[in-house]
């Protein structure tokens, strides 16, 4: 297999096919960039220092941020180099690092939300244990197993995909190094491996899918049986955020991995990406938070606060 991995570098050809809109693409990915870090970094300033938004929800919104933070910074920054040059390369190592950090930060966030779905069901069907149940310590402890996971998971794909013998060609038709352009790289038939591949995003994809899917099934029964219609609408509006996030991440990345290679066509994989990869993070911090009375009156509380320290 060694003598077969004659890749030592790859050329990540980006948007190379689009030479007349590389401004305009640069523009407006530094634009999105720029948002997500400022926005996120905002809700984890105001969850941080506002002690009325100790709770498990905001400990775990807190959570999606920073890790939204790292995922696009993962590969953003990146496609904004590519933007500026004609011929971007990256060393065999450094696209193994580069697909590390991205599988890690995507792993931990599904699992993030996936409890995030079990905090919703806690909270609307058994709201009289709900401070018994998520207590600091359980919430701790269900972060930190999502970041081990999540750590295990990208080291395993990782390996797996670069002790794979790349011979084809070094060509990288994508924004950044990611598992179905690799795979189109691979020496021989990928068959199994790529039986492989699905059957690790299943665990990763479908399992917490499948979690948050069931959490759902119990919310809604509950508050179809709730007697007041108002208490329906508090219900919904306290998932509504969270169901957007899930729909729009899992199903993008749902239809980027569970699927054999000869269905994948990268210059339209590449644009559905985006989505998970690039407008999901900026979406979080307004989806989540900023329609939200409660983060709205902390960032009042904090304003005031810093006036009151001016003056």
């Amino acid at each position: 297999m060694e003598n077969k991995t004659s890749v030592t570098e790859f050329i990540v050809l980006g948007f190379s096919e689009l030479p007349e809109m590389k401004l305009f693409l640069f523009m407006i990915f530094l634009c999105l960039y720029f948002f997500t870090i400022l926005g996120n970094i905002t809700i984890i300033i105001i969850v941080t220092f506002d002690s009325a938004l100790d709770t498990p929800m905001y400990f775990f919104l807190r959570n999606l941020s920073f890790l939204e933070i790292c995922y696009t910074s993962v590969t953003i920054p990146n496609m904004l180099v590519n933007l500026c040059l004609e011929e971007s390369k990256v060393s065999f190592v450094g696209c193994a690092t580069q697909l590390y950090f991205f599988l890690l930060f995507a792993v931990t966030e599904r699992f993030i939300l996936c409890i995030m779905a079990y905090d919703c069901y806690i909270a609307i069907c058994a709201p009289l244990r709900y401070s018994t149940i998520m207590n600091r310590k359980i919430c701790i402890k269900l972060s930190t197993l999502s970041w081990v996971t999540g750590i295990c998971v990208s080291l395993g794909h990782t390996t797996f995909i670069f002790t794979l013998p790349f011979c084809r060609s070094n060509v990288i038709h994508y924004f950044f190094c990611e598992i179905q352009p690799l795979l189109t790289l691979v020496c021989g038939d990928t068959y199994w491996n790529e039986v492989q591949v699905i059957l690790a995003a299943t665990l990763v994809l479908i399992l917490p899918f499948a979690l948050i899917l069931v959490s759902y099934i119990y919310i809604v029964s509950t508050i179809l049986k709730m007697p007041s219609t108002t208490s329906q609408k508090k219900a919904v509006s306290t998932c509504s955020s969270h169901i957007t996030v899930v729909t729009v991440f899992f199903g993008t990345a749902l239809f980027m991995y569970i699927r054999p290679k000869s269905s994948y066509s990268l210059d339209t994989d590449k644009w559905i990406s985006l989505f998970y990869s690039v407008i999901t993070p900026i979406l979080n911090p307004f989806i989540y938070s900023f329609r939200n009375k409660e983060v709205k009156g902390a960032l009042k509380r904090i304003s005031m606060k810093i006036n009151c320290t001016k003056i």
